[in-house]
């Protein structure tokens, strides 16, 4: 799908739809929602179930509420939610969203979320958001609209606690566990995980994506740091 979408200007603002990541409340979205309301988009919140139900179960419910907007938008997803924002991209290539941003999403899987697989006690907390999902085997699409990431490279987290990240990480995922051909673009910046939804860079380069479909070369994102 091609990405046609106009910055913001003199028009109504165009809707963007924020979805959380695993065991995170849609409040967690509030600042970030804050930020792109004051740069001229219309910001809604997504919620979902995301471990009491698969990956693909949440999809189709992103994709009814991506129909009942009846317009285009832009996504911007953290962690989790970026595979279920992929995954509805799967299964509905049609739905008209023109900019996707991905914030710390383990398009590779995450080797956290196997090594607590292979506990009794990390699978029950990882729920279904091991189906399809966290483990390495999400269904995405082959042809994304323009599709960006932004990863953290402050390595503070439970990553810290269970043995399996390599490399730098934000803690809870490694950069290398978000690099995938179908990404039009990623770069790094120095924060953790959940850091991804409370800095005002993150925020700046999010918005400067949904915009133009690219990361601001003069901004402080950099690239990200080899394995």
């Amino acid at each position: 799908m091609a990405a046609v979408s106009p910055p913001p200007g003199d028009g109504p603002p165009q809707p963007v739809l924020l979805i959380h990541g695993v065991w995170m409340p849609a409040a967690s979205l509030g600042l970030l929602a804050w930020r792109l309301r004051r740069a001229g988009f219309l910001p809604r919140l997504f919620s979902y179930p995301s471990v009491r139900r698969p990956v693909a179960v949440n999809a189709r419910r992103l994709i009814a509420e991506v129909r009942a907007l009846g317009e285009p938008l832009g996504i911007v997803a953290h962690s989790l939610g970026g595979l279920v924002a992929l995954r509805a991209l799967h299964d509905e290539p049609g739905l008209p969203v023109q900019r996707l941003v991905l914030l710390g999403t383990p398009l590779r899987g995450s080797a956290l979320a196997r090594r607590m697989a292979a506990f009794a006690p990390g699978r029950w907390l990882l729920g279904h958001s091991r189906d399809e999902g966290l483990l390495g085997d999400a269904r995405l699409p082959g042809a994304p609209p323009a599709t960006g990431l932004i990863a953290g490279t402050r390595p503070l987290g439970p990553g810290r606690l269970l043995p399996g990240l390599r490399g730098p990480s934000d803690g809870t995922v490694a950069v290398a566990e978000t690099a995938h051909p179908l990404l039009a673009a990623r770069c790094c910046l120095p924060v953790t995980h959940s850091g991804l939804l409370l800095s005002r860079a993150v925020a700046a380069e999010a918005i400067h994506f949904l915009r133009q479909g690219r990361f601001d070369a003069d901004g402080p994102c950099k690239i990200c740091p080899e394995a």
